[in-house]
């Protein structure tokens, strides 16, 4: 069977070979293993960079599963989140899409203008917390490399203890007085930019709502139930997004190995502290002679050589043993889910949450008052429609009075017509006669009979009002 032909391809001018066949897509069709999405890269030193990533990138530069980026994806819907995990915070509240590691904050939809304000005050905390810590990161260097040229300590301690120096560095001020850790600082930045947010567009749904709701009472109209429905439709929208807020943040002060869990820096300190004393141990291993004694010596050649190769077969044996104790230790680590992982980080290393805590309760105060703002207004809606419903029901009412009445009215008519239909049939009295009843004996038999009607009308309704059937 032959192929297609190179004409039968649409070629691409731009393409300096000639013929070069390019893929077309449907309209409409996404293209199936495209994972590049922009980030905004802001670093410990306010430096913003925007890169273009893929998926398993920032798997890897984070430590974050697949399921964990997947909140941040913008054509899914997910309620507001933040996470802590091992390496990395994810932060999914409104419009704000980020990740936070111990050194730099990923945002997701930079190009958004309603990010770009936070973006901006982001930058600002994150600078001035740089120039906060940067004097105490210098003199900690200097400090350290000092003392360790001074005391000949080895350049594996050096760059141990220097490490974990610069991991702590920012929770120490140049004053010595204790600051927020880098991940808390974008955290707070976060919360207040998603907790103004609201508060902002709940107050000025309230504006909008009481004229609205006002304007109501006075006067029921076609238009003014449509403005009241559509402030309502959005105060329900409001309520529900500053509710999954405060439910986030009340699950987080709850469980307290969550909140370990955003001890990014201090997980990091000790990440370095047990790696620069795990590398120390193994020198200090290497370099230990052993003590020289005679019985070797005395020992024939073969038995040497054999018992050697015993205690070399015994050190490979617990060499094997440790490489699967780790191997083992690594992949159950791996295999468990975040939740058992955060409850074995906060079991280990046993953080004080009491600085995010009381961080995490300014604003969930913030975020509860602008829940009792909305339930107040929520409130406020509900006791205006139940005065419209009221008002509507006490017009129904008179309505249906009005009708009883006029019922009452057709009723007495109709007894006053069947009389007069009676008098109207062809038959001979003396009323008929003008020789002997004449013109005035007829005319009080209609008064009459009008008279009659009225009083029993009047009798009517006399009757019912006493039965309160009507007012």
């Amino acid at each position: 069977m032959r192929g297609p032909r190179p004409e039968d391809f649409e070629t691409n001018p731009s393409t300096p070979i000639t013929g070069q066949p390019t893929p077309t897509y449907p309209a409409g069709a996404r293209k199936k293993g495209v994972g590049v999405r922009t980030w905004l890269v802001l670093c410990s030193k306010g430096q913003a960079q925007t890169t273009e990533v893929g998926k398993h990138a920032i798997m890897r530069r984070t430590g974050l599963p697949a399921r964990d980026l997947r909140i941040l994806d913008p054509l899914l819907s997910y309620p507001s989140t933040v996470l802590g995990r091992e390496r990395a915070i994810v932060i999914n509240l409104e419009h704000i899409k980020a990740i936070i590691t111990a050194q730099e904050v990923l945002l997701l939809n930079s190009k958004d203008p309603s990010v770009a304000p936070f973006i901006d005050e982001l930058q600002r905390r994150i600078l001035c917390h740089y120039h906060a810590t940067k004097p105490k990161e210098e003199e900690n260097y200097e400090g350290e490399y000092r003392t360790s040229m001074d005391q000949g300590q080895g350049e594996a301690q050096f760059f141990g203890d220097e490490a974990k120096k610069d991991a702590k560095q920012s929770l120490e001020n140049q004053d010595g007085s204790k600051v927020l850790p880098f991940e808390f600082v974008a955290l707070e930045a976060c919360l207040e930019a998603a907790s103004s947010s609201l508060e902002s567009e709940a107050v000025r749904l309230e504006l909008e709502a009481h004229p609205a709701l006002d304007k109501l009472t006075s006067k029921i109209s076609t238009l003014n139930l449509e403005r009241v429905r559509q402030i309502k439709s959005r105060l329900v929208a409001i309520t529900g997004r500053v509710q999954k807020v405060r439910d986030e943040l009340e699950h987080l002060l709850d469980d307290d190995e969550d909140m370990a869990e955003m001890y990014l820096t201090e997980k990091l300190a000790q990440k370095l502290e047990n790696s620069s004393a795990s590398s120390m141990n193994e020198s200090d291993t290497v370099e230990v002679d052993l003590p020289e004694g005679d019985e070797d010596d005395r020992l024939p050649a073969e038995f040497a050589s054999e018992s050697n190769r015993d205690e070399s077969y015994l050190r490979a044996n617990d060499d094997a043993h440790d490489l699967l104790k780790s191997t083992h230790s690594a992949l159950s680590r791996n295999s468990r889910g975040t939740h058992t992982s955060s409850t074995r980080s906060a079991m280990t290393n046993k953080f004080d949450v009491e600085e995010l805590e009381m961080l995490l309760e300014a604003y969930f105060v913030q975020i509860d008052g602008t829940l009792n703002k909305l339930s107040t207004l929520r409130e406020y809606v509900d006791d205006t429609e139940d005065y419209i419903n009221i008002m509507l029901d006490d017009k129904q009412n008179h309505l249906l009075q009005m009708g009883v009445m006029l019922t009452t009215a057709t009723l007495v008519m109709s007894a006053f017509i069947a009389v007069a239909g009676v008098f109207g049939m062809n038959i001979n009295i003396e009323l008929f006669n003008d020789n002997k009843a004449g013109p005035m004996r007829f005319a009080w038999t209609v008064i009459g009979g009008f008279i009659g009607s009225i009083f029993l009308y009047v009798g009517a309704i006399g009757w019912w009002k006493q039965k309160r059937l009507l007012e």
